[in-house]
């Protein structure tokens, strides 16, 4: 069994936050010296601004958004990225946000040959096709804060699971899980990934539109696969940008006393209606945080809700 950090009392936690902080340094220090610095020289000081001071790695892909402005100093911007980390394989450009009701943005091909790699995080390995399915790399502590909060022998409900990021810390704590994903390349990846992290036993996989398997749950019943009697006791729900009509459809298949971790994209001065709208859902809200910024003045944020 694949090892998990699990909290379970205030010393724990309180080790749990510092290893944390102690990531989130590394990776400010490595960050330090952004793109855009090392392109300071390279770029006129106009377009400078254009350049990311990001990007992200998803395995040994590096994934960035070129400005068309700087058509001209791609094949520079690729050189830097590839001497930043000795083992990148590939660099894909993101030319679209995500589309269509798989959540596949288009990329190009800037370096590399191929666009699969393997990723790791907390503990789980992803096989992927970083151009045929989403995968969001900033949110690994947000997965892991939600994992943390698992208990041995939980069912719970994942849908929008994509290849398994919230699925695995789940099942490798004793859960049960049950992902529900409409597309098709990400199902192949997520079956391939239950293997590889030696879950079989923990993970129910259901290919097709969230909506529809929702409203018609029960009768996806078979010998093998076994909705809980008196609800799930948690549902994950990584809720794409627009869809939160989701979160009532998803309350209704979890218990009483049970959590939903839904995700949902606002302005800051929207939270405090949507905490009122969740009450009158009878939802408590035990918990929020923003989790990423996604456009101007709108973030990702997730909150934590008690079912009443």
């Amino acid at each position: 069994m694949i090892k998990l950090l699990i909290v379970s009392g205030k010393a724990q936690a309180c080790n749990l936050f510092r290893y944390f902080q102690i990531e989130e340094f590394k990776m400010t220090f490595r960050d330090r010296v952004t793109l855009r610095d090392s392109m300071k020289g390279i770029v006129e000081d106009p377009l400078l601004p254009l350049v990311p001071k990001r990007f992200d790695y998803i395995g040994d892909i590096a994934v960035i958004s070129i400005p068309a402005e700087l058509e001209h100093y791609r094949e520079a911007i690729v050189s830097n990225i590839l001497s930043m980390r000795g083992n990148t394989r590939a660099v894909l450009n993101k030319v679209s946000k995500l589309e269509g009701e798989r959540r596949v943005a288009h990329f190009e091909l800037l370096s590399g040959e191929s666009a699969e790699t393997f990723h790791r995080e907390n503990g789980y390995t992803y096989r992927m096709d970083v151009r045929k399915v989403f995968f969001n790399p900033r949110l690994y502590w947000e997965r892991a804060r939600v994992a943390s909060k698992v208990l041995p022998g939980e069912s719970i409900l994942i849908p929008f699971a994509g290849v398994g990021p919230f699925v695995f810390p789940s099942a490798g704590k004793g859960a049960t899980a049950f992902a529900i994903e409409i597309n098709p390349d990400a199902c192949i990846c997520l079956k391939e990934n239950v293997r590889l992290n030696k879950l079989e036993k923990k993970v129910s996989i259901i290919q097709g539109d969230a909506k529809l398997i929702l409203r018609n749950l029960t009768s996806l019943e078979t010998e093998d696969f076994h909705i809980p009697e008196n609800g799930f006791d948690r549902a994950i729900v990584p809720t794409p940008y627009g869809m939160d009509h989701f979160l009532g459809m998803v309350s209704e298949h979890v218990k009483k006393g049970g959590y939903i971790h839904f995700y949902t994209f606002k302005t800051e001065s929207q939270v405090p209606e949507l905490v009122e709208e969740y009450k009158k859902m009878g939802l408590e809200v035990e918990f929020y945080r923003r989790t990423g910024n996604v456009a101007p003045g709108v973030s990702r944020w997730v909150f934590d809700l008690i079912k009443k």
